[in-house]
């Protein structure tokens, strides 16, 4: 199957961790599948407004990428014990593009306590756009971490396993929607 997956690093700081996870997870995908990379950050989008904000130029393109991706995986910071407002507000922006997608999260948290933060964000989509969460997702704290890498094997090996879901969920999702 030649599905197309999609990663997106949702986080607006230089340097994240929540995109080291990301990245490492666009690498593993790259190797085997169609694989596609956003960083917010390249985006500027504005805050959703309900009204306008649907109009900024880089909307569509964004629609564009999630609705021909057949897997989504998601590289979320945690602030303050919830996923961060920027993967929510990338959401509001693209709404239905998001429908029937298979949907995982890498999210990076200062701490070990915020492991459930990203469940709010699983159970938008899944409710507003009948996304298939995988429900082993990717939650890293600062002690695996240097400055710039990944440096525990445990994480990198829940990667690895995160993208072989998403690859194969994916696979047979479009499989029940193809004529037979």
């Amino acid at each position: 199957m030649d599905q197309r997956h999609l990663v997106v690093s949702c986080s607006l700081n230089e340097n994240s961790r929540s995109r080291v996870l990301a990245q490492l997870a666009y690498e593993m995908l790259s190797g085997r599948s169609v694989a596609e990379w956003v960083d917010l950050r390249d985006y500027s989008l504005p805050v959703c407004d309900g009204a306008a904000a649907y109009e900024h130029p880089s909307v569509p393109t964004l629609r564009r990428k999630i609705g021909s991706a057949g897997s989504i995986l998601m590289g979320i910071p945690v602030y303050n014990f919830a996923a961060a407002s920027s993967a929510k507000n990338l959401i509001e922006l693209t709404g239905d593009a998001w429908e029937n997608k298979v949907v995982g999260f890498l999210c990076a948290a200062g701490g070990q306590l915020s492991y459930m933060s990203v469940l709010g964000l699983a159970n938008s989509l899944m409710l507003d756009f009948r996304c298939v969460i995988i429900p082993r997702f990717v939650y890293a704290d600062r002690s695996v971490f240097n400055e710039t890498d990944l440096l525990d094997e445990g994480v990198r090996k829940r990667i690895g396993d995160l993208t072989d879901t998403a690859v194969r969920f994916a696979d047979a999702l479009c499989d029940t929607r193809e004529p037979g």
